[in-house]
């Protein structure tokens, strides 16, 4: 007696043959070399100018080319094909490397804090001029991975904590310059620690944001944006309708919400319009009100629940 219906709709999620994050492929390339590359300068130029400021950045910068060689990786497991035994393929994969990201970035924001306190015990003497000109190398060539990254990182988690991570490195070049000229002008060499601990404090606060959200699609819970009361408020507000259960909405992976539905609908509606019109009624229902990309519903005539029950039993 019931029916199930299957339907994607034409929203701005995971492109054809990917997830969202597959369609940022070549600019998460572009950053990572970018990111290698001023890390190996900063650690070169922290190590010159003797600047604790510069290596925070660096280490940084080494758990972001990480971060992004594993969104690389993921995007690889994700874009293969669906199986028998993984129905959705690997496109949990992203979700794993952001949650890697997450735990990653906690360990470095937490080394960073701990050596800036660890300068304050025993300052250190910071070349100013020299700790300026590879800040603002950082500082360039973070501004150059950002704009890459904008518009990914409203789409996929995986670029979000990408873009996250170098907006962090970002604002640490930033940091990194102002201490420097701090420096250069008073002579005050703790302006360097002070510089580091903002670093920290920058990189921890983002990345438990981006923790909570990476965890809300483990944990299965519905897609943001998704207000499931409304959801049940529409469906029901549909003609011949009579009761909703087994309603559940998800995330996959970035860009690929999906929801379920088990209806119960009138018999004598059903006989009059048909269950394919049933269907795309709920279809639209929830197209023109919510941004769910896959939709399955089954058709249930009256009492059939109680039925679903006796068999459970």
């Amino acid at each position: 007696m019931g029916a199930g219906h299957d339907h994607g709709h034409a929203h701005s999620h995971a492109p054809a043959g990917g997830t969202a994050t597959a369609a940022y492929v070549g600019r998460l390339r572009v950053a990572l070399s970018i990111t290698l590359t001023v890390m190996v300068v900063e650690i070169v130029g922290g190590i010159v100018a003797d600047s604790l400021a510069l290596v925070a950045d660096a280490a940084h910068m080494a758990t972001d080319g990480l971060g992004l060689g594993m969104a690389l990786l993921a995007i690889h497991f994700a874009n293969r094909p669906p199986t028998g035994n993984r129905t959705f393929g690997y496109a949990r994969a992203e979700i794993l490397a952001a949650l890697a990201n997450c735990l990653l970035l906690l360990v470095v924001g937490g080394y960073v804090l701990y050596e800036a306190i660890q300068r304050f015990v025993t300052p250190a003497a910071t070349e100013g001029g020299l700790t300026i000109v590879f800040g603002a190398i950082g500082l360039v060539a973070n501004m150059i991975s950002l704009t890459l990254l904008m518009r990914g990182q409203k789409e996929s988690l995986n670029v979000r904590g990408a873009f996250l991570e170098v907006a962090a490195d970002a604002l640490g070049s930033l940091a990194v310059i102002v201490s420097a000229v701090v420096i250069l002008t008073t002579g005050w060499q703790a302006a360097d620690p002070i510089a580091s601990l903002v670093i920290g404090l920058m990189i921890v606060p983002r990345t438990l944001k981006l923790l909570r959200e990476t965890l809300d699609v483990l944990l299965e819970s519905a897609p943001k944006g998704v207000d499931m009361i409304e959801v049940r408020t529409h469906i029901l507000a549909l003609d011949g309708v009579e009761d909703v259960h087994d309603l559940h909405a998800w995330t996959i992976t970035s860009g690929m919400p999906v929801l379920s539905a088990h209806v119960v609908v009138r018999s004598d509606v059903l006989s009059a319009i048909g269950h394919e019109k049933m269907l795309h009624e709920l279809q639209g229902c929830l197209g023109d009100h919510f941004d769910v990309e896959h939709c399955t519903f089954q058709l249930e005539p009256v009492g059939h629940a109680e039925h679903e029950a006796h068999l459970c039993h």
